[in-house]
């Protein structure tokens, strides 16, 4: 078995468990960040989980003056549509695709892989999973977008189609606005993904309704 690049955390809800959630933090974080969210989820019915909690590469990052911080990418700007780092993203999604190979060798089947993540962690399960050559069990996006958005269509694979993505978002978000992610749900919803959306009167961060709702689509895909 391969060692994937990134350092993890790992937390299983049972022995031998049958399902793997990937779970990518945001700027700045790492992947201690969403370790304490595996205590607040209501996963009564779910099958033994293994999450996974990678940390992000170190990198200068742009708008932040080049202060070396974890992160998916770098951010070159406010403008977080026409000014992208492609190649740092797709950088990542190799990363990302380590950490799904892992857990097939480890007899989880991709069927049984949920990827999710938080602001860049979002944008990271997306772009992974979109692209990904097997059909996962579930896309979990909280707080982000949909990065390299015009190159979906071109790009994205026909096995997650059907893929359950369930994107939410805080309606007073200052850091991704949340017309970026109602603008990355029409895209997805445009080419036919089947999206379930949350949004709720936060900022850029989780509340206990956000928890509740993503505790009932985890039990209702894993069922």
């Amino acid at each position: 078995m391969t060692t994937p690049s990134l350092e993890t955390i790992e937390i299983e809800t049972a022995p031998n468990p049958e399902v793997a959630v990937i779970w990518l933090h945001g700027l700045g974080a790492d992947g201690n960040d969403f370790v304490p969210i595996v205590r607040e989820l209501d996963l009564r019915g779910c099958p033994a989980i293994r999450f996974v909690f990678p940390h992000a590469p170190t990198m200068p990052v742009t708008i932040n003056y080049g202060y070396v911080m974890r992160a998916w990418y770098d951010i070159l700007g406010t403008d977080l549509t026409n000014r992208e780092d492609e190649a740092g993203l797709r950088k990542s999604q190799v990363l990302v695709e380590e950490l799904i190979a892992r857990e097939k060798a480890r007899g989880i089947p991709a069927s049984r892989i949920i990827l999710a993540g938080f602001s860049q962690g979002c944008a990271m399960t997306l772009q992974t999973g979109l692209r990904h050559p097997e059909q996962l069990a579930g896309l979990l996006g909280l707080s982000g977008y949909l990065p390299i958005h015009t190159k979906l269509e071109a790009e994205r694979h026909a096995t997650n189609h059907d893929t359950p993505i369930f994107l939410a978002h805080g309606r007073h978000d200052p850091i991704v606005p949340i017309d970026r992610a109602e603008k990355s749900r029409d895209v997805l919803q445009a080419l036919g993904y089947a999206v379930e959306w949350h949004d709720y009167p936060m900022e850029h961060s989780v509340c206990l309704e956000e928890i509740a709702d993503v505790s009932a689509w985890l039990r209702q895909i894993l069922a």
